[in-house]
Order: C-alpha cells, then structure tokens, then sequence
C-alpha cells in the first residue's frame, strides 16, 4: 500500500534526463526539456542543426533554445548540450560515452529525435531514402537504448525509456513511407524490449504526440482539419510534453511496453472543410 498520497514538487530533483532532438524552440523535444527542468531535472539535449536547415522552416538559434531551457532549472541542476548526426553508425555510442563521462549516470533516455522529408510514396522511393530513415530514426534509436540499459544500475530508481512514433497505425501518412516504416517499427518492438530491460528495472513506452503545431501549422491548414479536432484546437509541444515529462516520474513507474497516444480526439475519420 501508498502510505504518503502527497506530491513532490520537484518529482525529477536529483536526475538526469536526456533528451534528443532539441533544437527548435518550437519543437516537441524544446518542451519535454522545459518541463523536465521545471521539475527539477538536469537536463542533457542532443541536437542537429544542419537537419533543420534542411527544412522548410530552417534551424533555431541554438542560443535561444540553450536559454529557454536553462531558464527553468532549479537549484543545483544542471543543462548539458551535444551535437551528433545519426546517420553515423558510431553517433550514439560516442554520444553517450561523452554524456556518461561528464554527467554520469543518465536515469532517462528520450529519443524525440526524427528525420523528416527525403521521402516519397510507392513508386517513388529508394534504397537510399529507406537505408536512410532506418540509420537515424530506427538504428540510432535501438542504440542508444542499448547504451542507456548498459550504464543503468539496476539498483537505482527505475531507469525510464521513451520512443516518439506517428500514429502510424491510426492512419495512412501518403507520401512518408520511408518514415513511417522507421518510425513504425520503434512501436512494433517496444513490448520487446520493455520485456527485456524491466528485468534491468527500466520502463520503455512509445508515444504517438499526434499532430501538433511546431511551427508549419498556417491558417489555411487549421481551418481545413478543424473539423477532425473535437476540442477546437490543434496540439501545441507542451501537450505531449507534460505527458512524456510525467512517465519520468515515480508516479508512473508501474507503466511499460504501451504505445500512448496523445492526440486530443484527432478524429482522422472525420470530412475536412472544402
């Protein structure tokens, strides 16, 4: 039985969080490293600019995302930032040898990271455009678990993993096949592996952020799937945030191996506007 039904105010204090993928002040992994440092967390980001760069809505200044974050720390925690492409083979393991050896032991691993674009439907793709999404948003992601569980003592609070997919088995994403192949398979494989590293007392759960808005949402867009949003608005970063932040704590230890999804009743089912 629960003998103390009181909460901490600072239910992360005394942990390290790492968080990859944070490098837009817009993005989801910008808003789950906020809320981790809010409830007292020291928090390590990894980020990639040249990805953004990419894109159409290009790269943040880093500075500004570094700051943001920092602002939210309590005392005696810390913020730690490295940069890695994951489309190298060896990224995760160099990554989280630098981490370990200048933060030490990591209790939570996010892996928000994800390669958009490059893609196309069938008929159109690749082998590279496949190999590609595999590497960074697939490969990158096992890896980097896989160094997560081998630093984890098995004595310490429960050790906590988090995937990011795309609710790839709610709806069809036309056109990202690539993506939604690499992205799918962390969701596939997540009760594997929560079987497995709970013997290691570690959690592993998938989370699907539905749609949300990181910046590419226009006018145009919202008033044609206003329709499918039952709540009258779209998904902001801090939505599924404050959801990933909470399976960080104790509170949330006795879930693993779920695939949750966070969408605000997205309702795919429903006609857009004309």
């Amino acid at each position: 039985m629960l003998s103390n039904l009181s909460r901490e105010p600072y239910p992360l204090k005394g942990k390290n969080v790492m968080i990859t993928g944070v490098s837009r002040w817009q993005g989801i992994g910008y808003a789950i490293a906020r809320q981790a440092a809010a409830w007292g967390a020291s928090v390590i980001i990894h980020h990639f600019q040249p990805h953004d760069k990419e894109q159409p809505w290009g790269a943040d200044d880093l500075h500004h995302v570094l700051t943001g974050i920092e602002s939210e720390l309590t005392d005696k925690a810390f913020l730690y930032d490295v940069s890695g492409d994951f489309a190298d083979p060896e990224e995760p393991i160099k990554l989280m040898d630098e981490i370990n050896r200048e933060c030490g032991h990591l209790d939570a691993l996010i892996c928000n990271h994800g390669l958009s674009g490059s893609d196309g439907a069938i008929g159109e793709l690749t082998a590279e455009m496949l190999d590609k999404h595999y590497a960074v948003n697939t490969r990158s992601t096992l890896l980097l678990t896989q160094c997560f569980a081998s630093q984890h003592d098995a004595v310490r609070d429960r050790g906590k993993v988090i995937y990011m997919t795309s609710g790839q088995r709610l709806g069809s994403m036309h056109g990202e096949i690539a993506y939604a192949a690499a992205k799918g398979a962390l969701a596939d494989i997540t009760t594997t592996i929560a079987d497995q590293l709970a013997d290691e007392n570690i959690t592993v759960n998938t989370i699907n952020p539905g749609p949300v808005n990181t910046g590419y949402l226009n006018n145009e867009a919202w008033n044609k799937m206003k329709p499918m949003f039952p709540f009258g608005r779209f998904g902001e970063p801090e939505d599924p945030a404050q959801l990933i932040t909470w399976l960080l704590t104790n509170e949330a230890s006795w879930i693993t191996g779920q695939i949750i999804h966070t969408e605000g009743g997205f309702a795919r089912w429903r006609p857009p506007s004309e």
